[in-house]
């Protein structure tokens, strides 16, 4: 059997939350290039815009929860594939919610995060909250966000 039709065989959720799009365009390109479903992740509390942005940075850093909404059901899915921005070096609240919230539901994962130069604890700190089993894992940095993109969609498709 081939990747391509094992791929298919599979079913994959991409699920993410993105503030500015970089995290969105990584999402989107792994979704195509896996026959993926995705799932954006909507964080309910205003992020947008200097303050929001240094709001954000500071709950990123307490570890703090916010309130999400997103629209598929994790425990449909083989395997869902994880995307996260870094703020201040961590995990964004979303993502932190998501985890937390659906940790049981998710049978297998992949995680990537978007950011300028360095992953920080973000990969880390999902690691810590999933405690199941990680597929694989990308820092996808901004300045070659669309080939590191498809590259890690390459190697997911031989890992999975």
């Amino acid at each position: 059997m081939t990747n391509s039709k094992q791929n298919k065989s599979k079913k994959i959720l991409v699920a993410f939350y993105s503030r500015d799009g970089h995290t969105r365009k990584v999402a989107k390109l792994i979704a195509k290039r896996l026959n993926a479903d995705i799932d954006e992740i909507e964080d309910k509390k205003p992020r947008k815009g200097l303050i929001g942005f240094l709001i954000a940075g500071y709950d990123a850093t307490r570890g703090k929860t916010t309130e999400i909404t997103f629209s598929k059901d994790p425990s449909d899915y083989e395997i869902v594939i994880l995307g996260s921005p870094v703020w201040n070096g961590r995990l964004t609240p979303a993502v932190r919610t998501y985890l937390l919230e659906n940790k049981e539901k998710i049978k297998k994962a992949c995680f990537f995060v978007t950011c300028g130069i360095k992953g920080g604890k973000a990969l880390t700190q999902m690691h810590e909250i999933y405690g199941g089993e990680v597929l694989g894992e990308k820092v996808v940095a901004r300045k070659n966000l669309e080939e590191e993109a498809r590259r890690f969609a390459e190697e997911l498709k031989s890992m999975i």
